[in-house]
């Protein structure tokens, strides 16, 4: 696992895009930020109700000049199911990151328990934003599903940002 840094060139990342096409991190110029939301996938509870607050704060992070979308390692048919079934529909859903992807942005991954509902093997989740110049501005990455940043929380301070002009700290 690599921890990325403050300031620095975040990986290249490209997902399938829900219902198709294709997302790219470097072919978007959000005004701000662009805010990568990495989940467990359709099986996690904590992810769908994380996933609501954001889906109600979409055109609120829109108007600070914020690109938002939510990323898996969930194939197609899972990724189909939770756009279907999780009331989402504001949220941009990116669907089949690769493990390894998952590894470059400092994802924990983990290995579903057998007889679960989790898929043999997922990341656990993360929430990045990345500056329109390609370079990380800020990171959570959690082991677990629990003690995830708030979305509103986030929208609040992303606003300092912008309005204070705040630097990226964690670079030293």
């Amino acid at each position: 696992m690599s921890q990325l840094i403050p300031r620095q060139a975040v990986p290249e990342l490209s997902v399938k895009l829900m219902p198709e096409g294709q997302w790219t991190l470097n072919a978007n110029t959000p005004k701000n930020f662009t805010m990568l939301v990495f989940y467990r996938g359709m099986h996690c509870p904590l992810c769908r109700k994380s996933l609501q607050e954001l889906n109600g704060l979409v055109e609120r992070f829109a108007a600070l000049g914020v690109e938002v979308i939510a990323l898996s390692t969930d194939n197609h048919e899972r990724a189909q199911k939770t756009q279907a079934t999780w009331t989402i529909a504001n949220v941009p859903l990116g669907y089949d990151l690769s493990i390894e992807a998952a590894r470059s942005w400092g994802l924990f991954v983990s290995e579903g328990k057998p007889g679960s509902p989790e898929p043999e093997i997922f990341a656990e989740p993360g929430v990045f934003l990345v500056r329109p110049d390609g370079t990380l501005y800020m990171s959570s990455v959690n082991s677990m599903p629990f003690a995830r940043p708030h979305f509103d929380e986030l929208l609040g301070a992303v606003e300092y940002v912008i309005n204070n002009n705040y630097p990226a700290r964690g670079e030293a």
